[in-house]
C-alpha cells in the first residue's frame, strides 16, 4: 500500500454511510485516494459487486483495474466499472420489452441493435449519401466522413446536455452570424438528423444517443429501473466528475441520496472533453449533496519550476486582474528550448535529445512523451522513423483516426481482398506491395515493389509463387523474403479453396497462424498488433450489428465493411489504444489524447510551438461545442469575442492540464519553418514570450 498524507487517509476511511467531494488539481492524488478508497471497501467485507465505479470514458479506469485485476488483492466480488453511457446501454438491454415500448420503437418485440460510433456512421451514410446527390451541404467542404461524424455528434450532444433532437438546427442557426447561405447547412443537418432517428426506430437500432435518452427520459422515470440500481448498488465512487455531460449529473442528483457511501472526485481545471459536451459547473453543483468537501492542493507530481511555469503561462494566456505574470527563477530548469530552422532539423534535435535522457539518465522511455496539437501521418512517420534509427522503443495514439489510415489495418484489409476474390475488390499494385512489406520482417518497399511488379496480378488478384521468379531477382530479394513470402501465399491459396469465414474470424486466422509468427511483421510490433486488436473488435461489432438486421451473407458483410472504411469511417474508441502494452516505451500522441490518458511522466516535448493548433478549434461548419451546450444562452449569437475568449480560456486549460502531467521538465520545440512550411507565431509562443 502506497503511503498517502492525512487528507488522502481521510478519504480512504470515510464512514460507509458518508458522502464526500472531493477536488483539486491533477496530480494532487486524488485518484490514488480513490483507488485506495475501493481496495478499503473490499477489505473490509463489503460485496464488490455493491460498489459501482462511473468515470466519463473507459480508459480513466485504468488504475482501478490494476487494483481489481491485482493478485494482491482479497478474493471476492468485483466491482462494477462503468460509464454512464455504458449503464444506459446495460438497462436497455436488461428492461428492453419496457424501453421499446415507451420509447416508440416499431418493432419492441424483436431484440434491440447497439451501434458503435462506427456502425452509426455506415447507417448515417445510407441515408445521407442520397441526399448529397440531391444537393445537401452543396456549401460545405469537408470529407464525407467528417460530415457523417458531425451529424451524430450534435445528436450525442442533445442527449448529453437534455434537449430534444429536433431543437438541433434550430440553435446552431439561431447563434450563427455570417453568411446566410450557411443557414440552410443547418436545415440540412437537421434533416438528416430527423431522418437518422427515425429510421433507428423503425430498426430497433440504438446509437448512443439514443441509449442515453432511453434510459435518462423513459427507463429511469420507471420505479422498477431505479429500484434495481438502487438495490444492486449501495457504493458509488464517480471519478473525474466535471469530464460528463448534464445529463449524467442530473441522473446522479437523483440517485445519489440512495447510496450507503459516494466518493465524487472533481479534477479542477480540466474539462477536456467539453467538446463531447461535458460541463465542469454541473459537475461541480454535486458538491452540494455531499456532507462534506475535501480540497487536495499539494502536487505529487509537478516540480517547483514546473509549477511556477504552469501559474506564468495560464496568467499570460488568461489574465487575472487580481495577480500579475512573474517570470520564473533564471536557474530553474523547468523549461529548455529546443530551436532550429527547418522542421526536419527540429526532429532531429529532439530524438537526439531523447537519446541523450535516455542513455545519461535514470529516466525511462515511458517516462518520456512527444506532444504536438495534431500529429499527422508525415509527422508520425518522420518522428517514428528516427527513433527507430535510434533503437528508441515507441509506441502512438490517435483515437479519432480512421483505422483504413493505420498501416497495420490497411495491409490487413488488402490480405483481405486478395483472399477473397469474389469481393471483386482488386488492391492496387502499390497497396499490395505495401501489404506485403507490413507483413513480412525485413521486406523493405523498393523489394516489396520489385517482388510485386512480378508476382501480383491485379486484374484477376492472382500471387505467382516464388519459385518461378528468375533466379537472378530471388537472390536480390533474398531467399529468406521469398520462403516468408511462401508461407503467406500458400496459406492464402489454401483460404481460397476452403469455406468463406466471417472476416473477423478470417483476420484472427491469418494473424494467428502466419502474421504473428517469427519473421513476420506483427510477431513484435506492438503497435501493429494494438491496431489489429481494434480492428478485429471492429469487425466483429459491425457483423454483430448486421446480422440482427437479416443480412445472412458473410461474404457480402465483408464486403460491406471494406467499403464502409474506404469512406473513411471515423474509429470508435477501442480501450486497446489506451491501454499500455509495452510500458518502456516513448509515447506519441496529440495533446489532449495525452490529457484524457491521465497520467505522469517525467519529460514532456511540445512539437510545432508555433501552430495554432494549440489555440484554435477545429473547423466543424456543421456543430458546435459551446453553442450546443446547457450555458449558453438560447438565442445569443456567437461572435469573434467569444471565438477570442473561449479559445484563450481552452488554451490555458489544456497548457495547465500538461503541465501539471510533467514532473521535471518542458522541451519547447520551436522552428522558424513549421511542419507545412510556414513561419508560425502562434498564442502559444507569444505566451512563452510573456511569462519568461
Amino acid at each position: 500500500m502506497p503511503t498517502l498524507s492525512p487528507l488522502q487517509q481521510q478519504i480512504v476511511d470515510l464512514d460507509f454511510n458518508s458522502k464526500l467531494f472531493v477536488s483539486g488539481p491533477a496530480g494532487t492524488g486524488k485518484t490514488s485516494a480513490g483507488v485506495e478508497r475501493m481496495c478499503h471497501l473490499l477489505a473490509q467485507g463489503v460485496p464488490g459487486e455493491s460498489i459501482l465505479l462511473l468515470t466519463p470514458q473507459r480508459s480513466l479506469q485504468e488504475p482501478y483495474f490494476d487494483l481489481l485485476y491485482s493478485p494482491e488483492r482479497r478474493a471476492g466480488g468485483e466491482a462494477t466499472p462503468a460509464t454512464f453511457g455504458g449503464l444506459a446501454r446495460r438497462m436497455c438491454d436488461l428492461f428492453w420489452p419496457l424501453a421499446g415500448e415507451a420509447a416508440g420503437f416499431a418493432r419492441p418485440d424483436q431484440p434491440p441493435v447497439f451501434l458503435t460510433l462506427e456502425t452509426a456512421q455506415y447507417y448515417m451514410a445510407h441515408l445521407v449519401r442520397p441526399l448529397l446527390d440531391d444537393g445537401y451541404f452543396e456549401s460545405v467542404t469537408i470529407d464525407r466522413n467528417r460530415l457523417y461524424s458531425q451529424i451524430i455528434d450534435n445528436l450525442n450532444k442533445a442527449a448529453v446536455i437534455g434537449f430534444p433532437h429536433t431543437d438541433i438546427g434550430a440553435k446552431l442557426d439561431l447563434s450563427y452570424f455570417g453568411d446566410p447561405a450557411q443557414r440552410r447547412v443547418y436545415q440540412d443537418a437537421q434533416e438528416c438528423v430527423n431522418r437518422f432517428r427515425q429510421y433507428c426506430l423503425e430498426h430497433n437500432l440504438l446509437d448512443f444517443s439514443l441509449q442515453l435518452e432511453v434510459f435518462a427520459d423513459a427507463l429511469w422515470k420507471q420505479d422498477i429501473v431505479k429500484d434495481y440500481l438502487v438495490r444492486n448498488y449501495r457504493h458509488l465512487i464517480y471519478d473525474n466528475v466535471e469530464e460528463d455531460g448534464p445529463r449524467a449529473h442530473d441522473i446522479l442528483r437523483e440517485w445519489l441520496p440512495s447510496f450507503d457511501s459516494a466518493l465524487l472526485i472533481y479534477d479542477e481545471g480540466a474539462g477536456f472533453r467539453y467538446f463531447l459536451g461535458a460541463d465542469t459547473q454541473t459537475g461541480w453543483g454535486l458538491r452540494e449533496l455531499c456532507n462534506e468537501h475535501i480540497q487536495l492542493q499539494e502536487s505529487f507530481v509537478m516540480s517547483e519550476g514546473v509549477a511556477e511555469l504552469s501559474d506564468g503561462l495560464v496568467e499570460a494566456i488568461a489574465p487575472n486582474s487580481e495577480s500579475k505574470v512573474e517570470g520564473r527563477r533564471s536557474n530553474d530548469n523547468s523549461l529548455s528550448i529546443i530551436q532550429s530552422r527547418y522542421y526536419p532539423e527540429l526532429l532531429d534535435a529532439v530524438v537526439n535529445e531523447i537519446q541523450s535522457l535516455l542513455s545519461n539518465s535514470l529516466i525511462s522511455a515511458s517516462q518520456i512523451v512527444i506532444l504536438a496539437p495534431y500529429l499527422s501521418d508525415a509527422l508520425r512517420f518522420s518522428i517514428t522513423h528516427r527513433l527507430e534509427a535510434q533503437n528508441i522503443p515507441w509506441r502512438s495514439h490517435r483515437p479519432s483516426r480512421s483505422l483504413k489510415e493505420e498501416p497495420a489495418s490497411h495491409a490487413l484489409i488488402t490480405l483481405a481482398a486478395l483472399a477473397h476474390p469474389h469481393w471483386n475488390i482488386h488492391p492496387p499494385k502499390f497497396d499490395a506491395a505495401y501489404a506485403l512489406m507490413q507483413s513480412i520482417d525485413g521486406l523493405d518497399l523498393v523489394r516489396a515493389q520489385l517482388l510485386t511488379d512480378i508476382v501480383y496480378r491485379q486484374r484477376d488478384l492472382r500471387l505467382s509463387p516464388f519459385e518461378e521468379i528468375k533466379p537472378d531477382v530471388q537472390e536480390r530479394i533474398t531467399f529468406s523474403i521469398g520462403n516468408r513470402y511462401s508461407t503467406l501465399r500458400n496459406w492464402i491459396e489454401e483460404y481460397r479453396a476452403s469455406n468463406v469465414l466471417p472476416l473477423d474470424h478470417f483476420f484472427r486466422k491469418m494473424f494467428g497462424e502466419v502474421l504473428s509468427q517469427a519473421g513476420f511483421g506483427y510477431h513484435r510490433n506492438f503497435d501493429s498488433v494494438r491496431v489489429a486488436a481494434s480492428l478485429v473488435e471492429s469487425v466483429k461489432k459491425f457483423r454483430l450489428a448486421l446480422d440482427l438486421t437479416g443480412l445472412e451473407d458473410l461474404s457480402g458483410l465483408g464486403r460491406e465493411y471494406i467499403q464502409m472504411l474506404q469512406d473513411g469511417v471515423i474509429a470508435s474508441s477501442y480501450l486497446e489504444g489506451w491501454q499500455n502494452e509495452d510500458k518502456d516505451a516513448v509515447l506519441i500522441a496529440p495533446a489532449h489524447t495525452f490529457l484524457m490518458m491521465n497520467r505522469p511522466v517525467t519529460i514532456q516535448f511540445w512539437l510545432d510551438a508555433g501552430s495554432s493548433g494549440w489555440y484554435e478549434r477545429l473547423a466543424q461548419p456543421l456543430t458546435h461545442p459551446y453553442v450546443l451546450s446547457r450555458g449558453w444562452q438560447e438565442g445569443r449569437q456567437w461572435t469573434d469575442a467569444d471565438d477570442v475568449h473561449y479559445s484563450k480560456e481552452a488554451m490555458a486549460r489544456l497548457v495547465s492540464g500538461l503541465l501539471h502531467r510533467c514532473r521535471e521538465r518542458v522541451y519547447l520545440g520551436i522552428s522558424e519553418l513549421g511542419e507545412s512550411g510556414f513561419e508560425g507565431r502562434g498564442e502559444l509562443l507569444r505566451a512563452f514570450q510573456k511569462a519568461l
